[in-house]
């Protein structure tokens, strides 16, 4: 944590035109931008067929930060030790997740920030909220490094 801090303090003190990252092409805008987007559509996909690997392919392993519950979660296998444990192999426990309004900013060729709305719908307990993401291409492939939810219950239908 103080590595970060001290990190964040320097890059603070450089002049802005070195922190400039060199802007993405239009074209290459829109294809980085698509392939963002296919990692979360297929996130969410693997989410709904109980397949929690599948899931969490989408995020840097082993060194994902998650923040939830206005805590730091146990990095990549405690988050999908959770998955295990607390959603279950049922479509009842584990509920029909979607993304959406899903919005994506290029802070340098191979990092982003994606903000998006959740709705996990289950039976007893849905969800909703806001998922902060930094996203970053690691080896050809975009993946989260940097995952923070915000999240509310929502009222059972008809209350």
């Amino acid at each position: 944590m103080i590595r970060q801090a001290a990190i964040a303090l320097m890059l603070a003190a450089l002049p802005a035109p070195l922190l400039a990252a060199p802007a993405l092409s239009p074209a290459d805008t829109a294809r980085e931008d698509a392939g963002i987007r296919q990692v979360i559509a297929d996130m969410q996909a693997a989410w709904n067929r109980g397949d929690y690997r599948g899931y969490m392919a989408g995020f840097q392993n082993p060194g994902v930060i998650f923040v939830s519950g206005g805590k730091f979660q146990d990095g990549w296998q405690g988050t999908l030790d959770h998955y295990i444990r607390d959603y279950g192999d049922s479509v009842d426990t584990r509920g029909t997740l979607t993304f959406s309004d899903i919005r994506i900013e290029f802070l340098a060729p191979d990092a982003a920030q994606l903000i998006s709305r959740y709705h996990l719908e289950r039976p007893q307990k849905a969800m909703s909220g806001i998922n902060t993401r930094l996203m970053r291409k690691i080896d050809g492939r975009w993946l989260i490094a940097l995952n923070h939810v915000s999240a509310y219950d929502v009222p059972p239908a008809g209350k």
